[in-house]
C-alpha cells in the first residue's frame, strides 16, 4: 500500500506541488492573524466550584480578587495630598463603563493595606467587563491606554494585565526563537547532508508545518478558547518534528538512489519504509498529545490542539510535499555538494562501520551499561520527590515588565494583600438580608472562623438571594497550609437550604489540584494502551512496547527530577537567567509528560523499526541491534540534535514558563536519545534476545497481516540501475 502511495505521489508531483504551494500561501495569510484570537493563560478548571463562585461575585458583587491591579505613585506627593488625590480618582472614574464593571480605590475603601509604606503610592482594584479570561483581556486593550494618571508614575498589574504582557512576550520570544532556529539549523542539515538542495528541504517541510498549525488554531479559536501558550507548542514542535521527518525521508530517498533505484521504485521504496516509519512515529506523538484532551484546563486542551496539529501536518507534508519534491528533483536531490560524493555508495557490510563495532561494545558490556545507565537516571530523578505546586503569576515574567514590577511592589510595598482572602459565595433560598437569613449567615461566618487555620471570618456581601463571607489567613494563598484551609472550610456546614461555593485564588489552586489529580490516571492509562497498540504494531512484539515505556517512565522521571532541581531549587539561575519562584505550575509536568513520552517513542520506532527490518533479513536478533544502530544511529543522533535547537532557543525566552518549556525538553531529547534508547535500549535488546520479537501464535499471525513494518518490498520487477549521484 505504501508503495503504491509513493508512486502515485511521483506520478502526480507537480498537481501536488501546485496544491502545496497554495496551501502555504492561503494559511499563512490566514494564520496570521491568531494571536489576536487567543486566550491568555487558562490554567483554571472552567466547570470548577472556584469558577462558578467568581461568576457568582462577578454578578452580585465587586470581585475580591479584581482583574487589574493598578500601581499610582508620586516621589514629592503622597496620597495624604488632595491633587493625587483627584489625580487617580478622576481617572478611574472616566475609564468606560462599558469595559470597567467595578473599582475599589483608598478614598473610597480608607484600607490602609491600599496606601504604600512610605505613603506615596498606592494601588486601584479593577473589575473588567467579561465572562471569560478572552473577553476581559479585551475590555482591558480597550482601556489600557487610558489607566495612566498625568503627572503619575502608572504601572499595570493584575491577572489580565499580565496575561495580556505574557502573551505580547511570548509572541516576541516565538519569533526571536524563529530568527536563532532557522539559520543554525539549516547549517545542522548542511553537516548532515552535505549538500545545499538536501539541506533545505526539512526546513520546508517545517514552514509548511507551522503555518497550517496556525490556521488550524485559529479555526479551533473561533470555536473554544485557546491558550496563548499553544502557540509555543505549534511554532516549536512543528518545526522540530517536521525536520526529524523530512530529515529521515530525504535520508531514506537519497539511499535508494544510491543503491541504484530511480524514478517511481525509488520513491516508492522510500514511503514504504521510511514513509511507514514516519506515519507509526507520527500517530504515537499525536496518540499521546491527544491525551491532554482528557483534562479541563484551556491550557492542557489548548496545548494538545496544537501539538496535534503540528505533529499531524508535520507527518502529511513529510508523506506528500516533500515527496513530490523529491520526485520533481531526482538525483538532483544530491545537487550543489559541499565536498565531493562518490559515484557509487558501496553499503557497509556486516562486521562494518562505527556503530555497528559501537553496539557490540555496549552489548559485550551489557550488565555495566544497564546498571550505570539506570543509576545515573535514578540519581537524576531524586529532586523529583520533592516536587512542590504553585500557580502561574507575575513571577513568570522578566522584572523589565510591568505586571512583575506591579508584583514587586505589591510585596515590597504595602503591609498585605487587602483582597486575599477564601470566599464563600452562598446561593440562599431566600433573601440574604432578611431577618432569618440575616442570623443564619452570621452564625455561619463564626463557624468558618472558627476554624483551625482561619483568622477572621466576616459578611462582605449580600444581594438578593446570594451572599458572600470572607475568610482571611495567615501564609501563602498558595501553600499546602492554605489549601488545607479550603478543604476543612468546605466541611463546615452551610446556613439550612443554601449551596456554598468557594473562590479566591487558594480555592483555584486547590481545584486546579484536584482536577488534575482526579483526570491523571484516566490519562496515564490512554496513553499506555495506545502506545502498546502502536508499538505492537510497529514492532510484532509483546515485550518491546513495554521495555519501550518503562524506559520511557525512567526518561521522565530524570527530565522531571533535573526540572525540579533547577526551576524550583534555583540552580543555575545565574546561567540561565530566571527568578526561581521555589514550586513547579502543576499543568507544566503534565503537558511535558505526554510531549516527551510522544517524543520518546518517536526515536523508539526510528531505532527499532530499522533493527526490526534487520532482524527479518538476518534472524540474528544480536546482529539486528548492530546493524540497525549502524544504519540510522547517526540518522537518529542528528534528528535530536536538530530538535534541540529550536527547543533551546524557545529556552532562551525571559517567561518562566517557556524556559522550563525549552530547557526541559532539550534535557529529556538528550537523555532519552544518548543515555535511554542508544546505551540502555541496546543493551536491553541484547539480555531480551530472540524474546524481544516474540509474539503468541494468533497475535503474530495478526501481525504479519496488519503490522505496520519498517519494510514493504515491492513487488516491481524494476532492476536496480547505477545511478550517478
Amino acid at each position: 500500500m505504501f508503495d503504491s502511495f509513493g508512486r502515485l505521489l511521483h506520478r502526480r508531483r507537480k498537481p501536488l506541488l501546485v496544491l502545496t504551494l497554495l496551501f502555504a500561501v492561503l494559511s499563512g495569510a490566514y494564520g496570521a492573524g491568531v494571536f489576536g484570537s487567543l486566550t491568555p493563560l487558562g490554567f483554571q478548571d472552567p466547570g470548577s466550584d472556584s469558577r462558578q463562585a467568581e461568576k457568582i461575585a462577578e454578578k452580585a458583587f465587586p470581585q475580591r480578587t479584581p482583574d487589574a491591579v493598578i500601581v499610582y505613585r508620586d516621589e514629592d506627593r503622597t496620597v495624604d495630598d488632595p491633587s493625587f488625590q483627584q489625580a487617580v480618582v478622576q481617572q478611574v472614574e472616566s475609564l468606560p463603563k462599558a469595559d470597567v464593571t467595578g473599582y475599589l480605590h483608598f478614598w473610597q475603601t480608607k484600607m490602609p493595606a491600599q496606601v504604600s509604606h512610605d505613603r506615596h503610592a498606592t494601588y486601584v482594584a479593577l473589575n473588567l467587563h467579561g465572562n471569560s479570561e478572552k473577553a476581559k483581556e479585551d475590555s482591558y486593550k480597550a482601556i489600557k491606554d487610558k489607566i495612566p494618571a498625568p503627572g503619575l508614575e502608572t504601572l499595570q498589574g493584575g491577572t489580565v494585565p499580565t496575561g495580556y504582557q505574557a502573551g505580547e512576550k511570548i509572541e516576541h520570544d516565538l519569533r526571536h526563537a524563529e530568527i536563532i532556529s532557522a539559520p543554525v539549523l539549516f547549517l545542522f542539515l548542511l553537516v548532515v547532508f552535505g549538500g545545499l538542495v538536501a539541506a533545505g528541504l526539512p526546513l520546508v517541510v517545517g514552514v509548511l508545518s507551522i503555518l497550517g498549525s496556525m490556521a488550524v488554531l485559529r479555526v479551533i479559536s473561533n470555536i473554544t478558547d485557546v491558550s496563548v501558550f499553544a502557540m509555543s507548542l505549534v511554532t516549536i514542535l512543528g518545526l522540530a518534528v517536521a525536520i526529524d521527518y523530512g530529515l529521515l525521508i530525504v535520508s531514506r530517498y537519497r539511499e535508494e538512489l544510491e543503491r541504484g533505484y530511480t524514478g517511481e521504485a525509488a520513491l516508492g521504496r522510500t514511503i514504504a519504509t521510511a514513509g511507514r516509519t514516519v506515519v507509526i512515529s507520527g500517530t504515537t506523538v499525536a496518540a499521546a498529545l491527544a491525551g491532554l484532551t482528557l483534562f479541563p484546563s484551556t491550557f492542557l486542551k489548548s496545548m494538545s490542539y496544537g501539538g496535534v496539529a503540528a505533529v499531524v501536518l508535520s507527518v502529511l507534508f513529510s508523506l506528500v510535499a516533500l515527496p513530490a519534491v523529491l520526485a520533481v528533483l531526482g538525483p538532483k536531490v544530491n545537487a550543489l555538494p559541499l565536498r565531493r560524493r562518490k559515484k557509487a555508495v558501496r553499503p557497509t557490510a556486516a562486521g562494518e562501520g562505527a556503530w555497528y563495532r559501537f553496539g557490540h561494545g555496549v552489548m559485550r558490556r551489557r550488565g555495566v551499561v544497564m546498571v550505570g545507565a539506570v543509576g545515573l537516571l535514578l540519581t537524576l530523578a531524586l529532586p523529583f520527590s520533592k516536587i512542590e505546586f504553585g500557580s502561574i503569576n507575575a513571577q513568570q515574567l522578566p522584572s523589565s515588565s510591568e505586571g512583575r514590577q506591579v508584583f514587586n511592589t505589591m510585596e515590597r510595598d504595602f503591609d498585605g494583600d487587602a483582597v486575599k482572602s477564601i470566599d464563600s459565595l452562598l446561593v440562599l433560598k431566600s433573601d440574604a438580608t432578611s431577618k432569618e437569613q440575616g442570623a443564619a449567615l452570621k452564625a455561619y461566618a463564626e463557624r468558618l472562623g472558627a476554624t483551625e487555620g482561619a483568622k477572621t471570618a466576616r459578611i462582605t456581601g449580600a444581594e438578593g438571594t446570594t451572599a458572600r463571607v470572607s475568610v482571611t489567613f495567615d501564609g501563602n494563598a498558595i501553600s499546602t497550609h492554605a489549601r488545607d484551609l479550603v478543604n476543612r472550610l468546605k466541611d463546615v456546614p452551610e446556613p439550612p437550604g443554601a449551596h456554598a461555593y468557594f473562590g479566591g485564588e487558594s480555592a483555584v489552586y486547590d481545584d486546579t489540584l484536584d482536577a488534575l489529580g482526579e483526570t491523571l490516571p484516566w490519562m496515564l492509562l490512554y496513553i499506555a494502551v495506545m502506545t502498546y497498540i502502536l508499538l505492537f504494531l510497529a514492532f510484532g512484539s509483546v515485550l518491546l512496547p513495554l521495555k519501550a515505556i518503562a524506559m520511557n517512565l525512567l526518561s521522565l522521571s530524570a527530565t522531571f527530577g533535573v526540572l525540579v532541581w533547577i526551576f524550583q531549587d534555583g540552580h543555575l539561575n545565574g546561567l540561565l537567567g530566571f527568578d526561581p519562584t521555589g514550586n513547579i505550575e502543576p499543568n507544566m509536568p503534565i503537558m511535558l509528560f505526554a510531549l516527551i513520552f510522544g517524543l520518546s517513542m518517536d526515536y523508539e520506532v526510528f531505532l527499532v523499526s530499522r533493527m526490526r527490518e534487520q532482524y527479518d533479513q538476518l534472524n540474528d536478533s544480536t546482529e539486528a541491534v548492530a546493524t540497525g544502530l549502524q544504519s540510522i544511529g547517526r540518522l537518529v543522533v542528528s534528528a535530536a540534535l536538530l530538535m534541540c535547537v529550536p527547543l533551546a532557543a524557545i529556552g532562551m525566552s525571559d517567561v518562566l514558563t517557556m524556559k522550563l518549556f525549552g530547557v526541559g525538553m532539550v534535557f529529556a531529547v538528550l537523555v532519552d536519545v544518548l543515555v535511554v534508547r542508544i546505551l540502555l535500549g541496546s543493551a536491553v535488546m541484547k539480555l531480551m534476545g530472540r524474546a524481544a520479537w516474540w509474539a503468541p501464535g494468533p497475535l503474530a499471525r495478526f501481525y504479519t497481516r496488519y503490522g505496520i513494518k519498517e519494510v514493504d518490498v515491492p513487488t516491481d520487477t524494476d532492476k536496480p540501475v547505477p545511478v550517478g549521484v
